[in-house]
């Protein structure tokens, strides 16, 4: 992982693997966000029931911040 107190970041790649470990299926959407002041990894994940399900991490941290079910998910 990396040192948060250097300013560093999580891979994307580092991201969508924690966010599958929480919510298994296909991921079908990644976005790197501002949210409430903190620089997040937003997941979008299609578990095999076809829910969909936004998980946030925190860039620096890699901790998981969120988890939603998504009711109208859009691409845009």
């Amino acid at each position: 992982m990396v040192n948060p107190m250097n300013g560093q970041r999580i891979t994307l790649e580092q991201a969508m693997n924690i966010a599958l470990q929480r919510i298994p299926g296909e991921i079908v959407h990644v976005d790197l966000d501002m949210e409430d002041g903190l620089l997040v990894y937003e997941v979008f994940i299609m578990t095999p029931s076809n829910q969909i399900f936004e998980v946030e991490v925190h860039a620096r941290t890699g901790n998981v911040i969120k988890i939603e079910q998504e009711e109208d998910f859009d691409f845009d």
